[in-house]
């Protein structure tokens, strides 16, 4: 088996194609949230909850949010980051 020389041109040109490749795989995403800032009734469709269920989220604390006149706003990044803290692992024999 002979040997194949790979030059930096060679790295910067696959460094690219993984980059885009990468870029496609993230934008292709179904189903996945790509917004900074949702709505009450994004959160609901996310979450699959009532809106009572997420007043009571907001009321204790549970789900930060912003209001900004009278809608509500949730940080994407904060919603998974609570579903993340409030994960249980059971283990099944």
């Amino acid at each position: 088996m002979g040997a194949t020389i790979i030059t930096t041109e060679d790295l910067l040109e696959f460094r690219m194609e993984l980059l885009e490749d990468i870029k496609k795989l993230l934008n292709n995403q179904s189903g996945q949230v790509t917004k900074k800032w949702l709505k009450s009734p994004e959160v609901r469709a996310l979450l699959g909850i009532s809106p009572g269920t997420l007043q009571n989220l907001r009321i204790n604390g549970t789900l930060p949010y912003t209001r900004i006149g009278g809608v509500l706003y949730y940080d994407y990044q904060e919603i998974m980051q609570v579903l993340e803290e409030n994960k249980i692992n059971t283990k099944r024999k």
